[in-house]
């Protein structure tokens, strides 16, 4: 060895601990973007949920001003969302009892409805309600008196 190179001290960096920093580096970012995209998926679906859940909202505001006995099924546009709604009775229309105990002036049923909610063609979501149906069935100039 010579005397200049004795007293010299290496400086920087190896090729070997370059390429191990890399590793360590690209190990590390691999790391962050799987963790990135998972919290990705997870928001994607909590904005999934939220907006079945606001469909649902609209449409059951809407769905519960339904005689599903005069009604029984259709479909509406309700802002940007597309309801289409079936009716299946429960159970057979009983005539109202009036407060003196003589028949009333409405037939009324419970009837099973199933709603859809879609949205530029795609479905959203579905769900199913239980509404009251009734029909008027004799008028107050029709009572005995």
């Amino acid at each position: 060895m010579n005397a200049h190179s004795k007293g010299r001290r290496q400086r920087g960096f190896t090729l070997l601990e370059a390429i191990v920093a890399l590793a360590l580096m690209a190990s590390a970012g691999m790391a962050l973007l799987s963790w990135i995209n998972s919290n990705l998926i997870s928001l994607q679906r909590v904005q999934a949920a939220q907006t079945r859940q606001n469909a649902i909202r609209d449409a059951l505001a809407f769905v519960v001003t339904l005689n599903p006995q005069a009604q029984p099924d259709g479909d509406k546009d309700i802002g940007i969302y597309h309801l289409v709604w079936s009716s299946q009775p429960i159970q057979e229309a009983i005539r109202g009892i009036s407060k003196w105990g003589d028949e009333g002036l409405y037939s009324a049923s419970l009837y099973e409805t199933t709603v859809r909610i879609e949205q530029d063609s795609t479905l959203i979501t579905e769900f199913s309600v239980r509404l009251a149906g009734y029909k008027q069935v004799q008028f107050p100039s029709e009572m005995p008196f």
